[in-house]
């Protein structure tokens, strides 16, 4: 429907435009007219378009308080960024090519196998081995921290925990606690430690000298619980870690290991009577640190609980295993 002209002095008016035509209908008004009349229109639908797309880029562009400030961003990046647990990192750590070998324990294990036995002695758990259970003085030595991660072979590989874990070795001069001369009363660098739910276990001794025959080394027994450490016979493995050459020599050229470093010029890894048969391909820890400030080993230990243990007497060539 057509609105009505406005009727003004002039005469009737369209659109505040005087009609051409003022008898006839605003649709007869001629040519010119209906020109104006269009421009005028697509005029005002332009200037509506402008007004409705202005209002609608306004309602899409985020408000000033919807904009993260930079510290706010960098909080929630670091937030977002995930922590790799223990568990993660333990698993990232590469499996070696089989079974941790089975070892002699030795002729000085400590464990009532030939003897003595400390497993039975109160206090046997624990972290720092460096003293006589009870006692208060560590033994000398350069500072050494290391850590057995144990997995279940029969159980995918995963982590072995619950385990307990016997270790034992000599000290800078090449001595065993409970069998050595002199130190048969004591009981240093010979403890238990229950493996976590990574299957690790971490103990704080000292760097072991190295004797005449062997080369230098840990001992240890792996037992399915804690309870089991009563008998040696519960042990489902029992193993030595060995250590790089590159990390002893430093060491040995210290007063505190005199005697050690001719020992390990008289042997080699493939020479060893334990570890030759492999040059201990699977048993040699990896390790970091410095004479000056001490070191850090650690050792992935595969154990397959549906071998049998082959673990005997101290095998012949000499030296003590």
């Amino acid at each position: 429907m057509i609105p009505e002209p406005d009727q003004t002095p002039d005469g009737p008016r369209y659109e505040g435009r005087v009609l051409p035509r003022p008898d006839d209908e605003v649709v007869d008004q001629g040519a010119a007219f209906d020109l104006q009349t269009l421009v005028s229109r697509r005029r005002m639908l332009g200037l509506v378009g402008i007004g409705l797309g202005t209002a609608a880029l306004a309602a899409c562009a985020p408000t000033a308080t919807a904009t993260p400030s930079a510290t706010a961003t960098a909080t929630a990046s670091a937030s977002a960024t995930p922590t790799p647990s223990a568990t993660a990192s333990a698993a990232a750590t590469a499996l070696p090519a089989g079974e941790i070998p089975d070892e002699t324990a030795g002729p000085y294990p400590g464990d009532g196998s030939n003897g003595p036995d400390v497993l039975e002695q109160s206090g046997i758990v624990r972290r720092d081995i460096r003293t006589s259970l009870g006692g208060t003085t560590p033994v000398d030595g350069v500072p050494l921290e290391f850590t057995l991660r144990l997995t279940d072979m029969a159980n995918g590989d995963a982590a072995f925990a619950g385990v307990a874990v016997y270790a034992w070795h000599c000290d800078a001069q090449g001595r065993y606690s409970m069998y050595s001369d002199g130190v048969e009363d004591e009981s240093f660098l010979r403890g238990v430690q229950i493996a976590d739910a990574d299957g690790q276990v971490t103990f704080t001794s000292v760097m072991p000298g190295c004797y005449a025959g062997r080369w230098t080394h840990i001992h240890f027994e792996v037992y399915p619980t804690e309870a089991d450490i009563t008998d040696a016979g519960n042990a489902i493995a029992t193993s030595q870690l060995a250590f790089p050459q590159s990390v002893l020599d430093p060491v040995y050229a210290l007063p505190a290991y005199d005697g050690s470093a001719r020992n390990l010029s008289q042997i080699t890894l493939a020479s060893d009577n334990v570890f030759g048969e492999d040059g201990g391909a699977l048993q040699l820890a990896t390790v970091t640190g410095d004479a000056t400030n001490g070191y850090a080993a650690s050792l992935v230990v595969r154990v397959d609980t549906t071998t049998t243990p082959s673990a005997g007497a101290a095998p012949g060539g000499g030296g003590r295993p």
